[in-house]
């Protein structure tokens, strides 16, 4: 979804890391957030995320969830570049994600990223951190982000074993 007046951007370093962050795209639909999502890469087009990113507040963006993977830190250098809260999501990579863990966690002081797991559990948990950001001044987000838990809720508590 490319929206032209997105609340949250999402943003990966490479088309490949579309399969693990369409999990994040879906579930800001399901909460009916407007959301752009590109792939720009830290390393190979620092122009153009210094751009996006530099414009995004005045466009009314409150949210950027960035994912890379390896020793990428698109995150970081989104951080780098603004004052919104900056989510980052850590793809599976050569060493299991663990270099692209440590280079999203790793971030010196006074630049902060907030750092959500490796892969899918991530890349859904940054949506719903991002709904969760959004709802401090929506109600309708809080109450929606309530239900969307008290789902979970009734789908575990219904499960039965054989």
């Amino acid at each position: 979804m490319t929206e032209t007046n997105p609340l949250v951007i999402v943003l990966m370093g490479s088309a490949s890391d579309w399969d693990i962050m369409k999990g994040t795209a879906e579930t800001l639909a399901e909460f009916d957030i407007p959301h752009e999502c590109r792939v720009l890469s830290a390393h190979r087009t620092p122009k153009h995320v210094a751009t996006l990113v530099e414009g995004a507040e005045e466009r009314g963006v409150r949210v950027i969830i960035a994912a890379a993977g390896g020793a990428a830190h698109l995150a970081g250098v989104v951080a780098a570049h603004t004052v919104l809260p900056v989510l980052g999501v850590p793809m599976h990579s050569a060493l299991n994600g663990l270099d692209s863990l440590l280079s999203t966690v790793q971030m010196p002081a006074g630049i902060p990223v907030g750092t959500l797991a490796v892969g899918k559990a991530g890349a859904v948990n940054a949506a719903l951190m991002a709904v969760a950001i959004l709802g401090i001044e929506r109600a309708e987000l809080r109450d929606a982000l309530r239900m969307y838990r008290k789902k979970q809720e009734e789908k575990i508590l219904a499960t039965r074993l054989p």
